[in-house]
């Protein structure tokens, strides 16, 4: 079992930035792979990016490549999401994701745990 708690979540003008992390409790962290993902109000949950067990591969939503970086430390069973240049359009409430598996992906229903989430509001 897996438990994970986002935090970092805000409100920030468009432009700006803002770090999520997600803690994870347990002792085989690095054997999982991590994805974050986000639903915004009246809208499915969707990919936002993944990161493999290692870190040394990562994937991003078009919507977000080039602004949002995932990164992990596995010796702090935590994962990062650092967004930049954020717009309106990015407000949601995001969520860490785990599968029980070195490989990523962008499909939320092959991810095993799921954290709580934490709201991201970027006004204009």
């Amino acid at each position: 079992q897996v438990e994970l708690v986002e935090s970092g979540g805000g409100l920030v003008q468009a432009g700006g930035s803002l770090r999520l992390s997600c803690e994870a409790s347990g002792r085989t962290f690095s054997s999982y792979a991590m994805g974050w993902f986000r639903q915004a109000p009246g809208k499915e949950r969707e990919f936002v990016a993944y990161i493999t067990w290692s870190g040394s591969n990562t994937y991003y939503a078009d919507s977000v490549k080039g602004r949002f970086t995932i990164s992990r430390d596995n010796a702090k069973n935590t994962v990062y999401l650092q967004m930049n240049s954020l717009k309106p359009e990015d407000t949601a409430v995001y969520y860490c994701a785990a599968r029980r598996s070195y490989l990523s992906t962008r499909s939320a229903s092959e991810y095993d745990y799921w954290g709580q989430g934490t709201q991201v509001t970027v006004s204009s």
